[in-house]
């Protein structure tokens, strides 16, 4: 099979295109190369692996492939809430130019478009877990850009018959994951001396999902040969951040009260996240790290 795989320099693109490159396929990887993007990566030399140094909001011209992956975004929130524009460029112009390439393609050369979405699109409720037919309701401005590329690549589906699969997945873990993100901040602090700070008061819950059980999830759809739906990937592991920075804590010989400080809380704090993914389940996937933080190194 051929992949496009947009952003597949970013932390969950090059571990999707390092299972692709894995398992025989043809990836040719489109990425602008941004602050958060590997610069080096083992399969460089692959005879099967492309890099194309491209801006997917200018693309003009989209090679011929089976399925195109599209993880291409600007993602940290608190990122989104000092300038939202590069969100705006990536999330809803990236998304939308895509979309337009397959739209100009004959029918038999388009490929399946696989919009890679977030849990946050539903926004935050503090009991049960959403499914994939609850509304959306984003409550900061990177979650609004990507529900905003959602609804875009419904209405290609509607209007222009694009042929599409979208995965919204819980917070995401793992290696290659850039400093901003809580996991790999802890670890940096820790490396360095230095307190790892902690919105509010720790409390708010994510659903934390290994990246390789994410990037499996994606294959089982793939695989699935099913079109035009919608699957939440989640291992619907539940942990407060102050949970997550005490296991992190737990690796090195530190004490939580040496290495954590409390900081302001971030704008628009969504309390608590969480998603069923029964539908995927459905399918025969099952994360293979379903409890707790997996170590990874």
């Amino acid at each position: 099979m051929k992949f496009i795989v947009t952003g597949g320099r970013g932390f969950i693109g090059s571990h999707f295109v390092e299972e692709a490159l894995n398992m025989g396929h043809q990836v040719i990887d489109i990425d602008k190369m941004t602050y958060a993007a590997s610069k080096e990566l083992p399969w460089d030399d692959d005879p099967n692996y492309t890099l194309l140094v491209e801006d997917i909001a200018n693309l003009k011209h989209l090679p011929t492939c089976d399925v195109l992956v599209n993880f291409a975004a600007e993602s940290h929130v608190d990122n989104s809430i000092r300038e939202t524009s590069p969100f705006i460029h990536s999330n809803i112009n990236g998304t939308h130019n895509l979309l337009e390439l397959i739209r100009g393609k004959r029918d038999y050369d388009r490929p399946l478009f696989f919009h890679i979405s977030t849990d946050e699109v539903y926004g935050d409720r503090l009991e049960g877990s959403f499914v994939e037919t609850d509304s959306l309701k984003p409550s900061n401005p990177y979650s609004a850009t990507k529900a905003s590329a959602e609804m875009l690549v419904l209405a290609y589906h509607r209007t222009y018959g694009i042929d599409y699969i979208i995965s919204r997945s819980a917070n995401n873990y793992g290696p290659r994951q850039y400093e901003e993100k809580l996991i790999p901040k802890c670890l940096s602090s820790l490396a360095a001396h230095k307190k790892i700070p902690v919105h509010g008061d720790g409390s708010y819950i994510r659903d934390w999902t290994y990246v390789k059980d994410n990037v499996s999830g994606i294959f089982c759809i793939i695989d699935s040969g099913t079109k035009n739906e919608i699957y939440n990937i989640a291992s619907e592991n539940h942990m407060t951040n102050l949970e997550v920075i005490d296991q992190v804590i737990d690796w090195s010989s530190k004490t939580r009260e040496e290495s954590i400080q409390f900081v302001e809380n971030r704008w628009g704090q969504d309390l608590r996240y969480s998603i069923d993914s029964s539908k995927l389940r459905e399918l025969g996937w099952e994360p293979k790290y379903p409890t707790g933080i997996h170590k990874w190194f």
